[in-house]
């Protein structure tokens, strides 16, 4: 069958299809890429503050934890519905869903990745003078990065998919292609943007891995890693294990453990 012929008989692979529209699902794929990222990096920025003050203040805790978790609860139809009169059938409505679905995620990783760093760590640390400033940002979120990015790594992938139902509005990127296919049941859009989806949750997902893997090397197995640990954060180390069991490459590994467990 000819390359045309694909096209007519509507087959699921269609190599004439990838050529003919190839521009569209680039267009779609950017706007993926950017509604996800943007959304992404806001819930971030929002639930960083909101992880701190939960954690500073205890009775914000059960507020925080329970308010981010009902808005997680809510379909995303009503949610949009809810936006709606506040932003209009835009981008910014879709963005700000997204970020809401992504704070209960967030929240409770930032939470259990700083409540899971080791207490001789943050006495050695004020033992050297530091203030709570220098505190959480040399020691406390040092340690709580992986409990952090594995977080960050669920938020994004869960982000990307979520990002299709903003074709609601016309704003879903690659789901714009699948809805408007699964209308007409043409079969090569639709598997060709179901396809791209996919790969962008996962190349997205390995991309977060590698920025983890490059900001905690203390975590990897191997004899000389530990070496390359922040330098301050091993003058805690060395302060805090006078015979004591001081933040060791173990007591990462179960912060880690204990944190993805917290995930689940």
């Amino acid at each position: 069958m000819s390359a045309q012929g694909c096209l007519a008989a509507n087959d699921w692979i269609c190599g004439e299809y990838l050529r003919s529209r190839s521009q569209e699902l680039t267009d779609a794929t950017v706007q993926h890429i950017w509604i996800t990222a943007v959304s992404v990096a806001i819930g971030l920025l929002v639930a960083f503050p909101l992880a701190l003050l939960a954690r500073s203040r205890p009775a914000f805790a059960g507020p925080v934890l329970g308010l981010t978790t009902l808005l997680y609860t809510i379909p995303s139809l009503a949610m949009f519905s809810l936006l709606l009169p506040f932003f209009g059938l835009s981008a910014g409505l879709v963005i700000t869903g997204l970020v809401l679905y992504s704070l209960t995620i967030l929240v409770r990783n930032i939470m259990a990745g700083l409540e899971s760093v080791p207490e001789e760590a943050r006495e050695a640390a004020r033992g050297l003078g530091y203030g709570p400033a220098r505190l959480l940002w040399e020691v406390e979120l040092p340690l709580a990065l992986p409990a952090l990015m594995a977080g960050l790594r669920i938020a994004t992938v869960s982000t990307v998919a979520l990002t299709t139902v903003g074709s609601i509005v016309g704003k879903g990127g690659l789901g714009n292609l699948i809805t408007d296919a699964l209308t007409s049941f043409f079969k090569a859009q639709v598997l060709a943007a179901s396809v791209l989806c996919v790969l962008l949750a996962v190349v997205a997902d390995l991309l977060l891995l590698g920025v983890q893997r490059l900001l905690t090397p203390w975590t990897r197995a191997g004899t000389g890693r530990a070496s390359r640990r922040p330098r301050l954060l091993r003058r805690t180390d060395r302060a805090a294990r006078p015979g004591t069991g001081g933040p060791s490459t173990d007591d990462d590994r179960t912060t880690a453990g204990d944190s993805v467990k917290a995930v689940g």
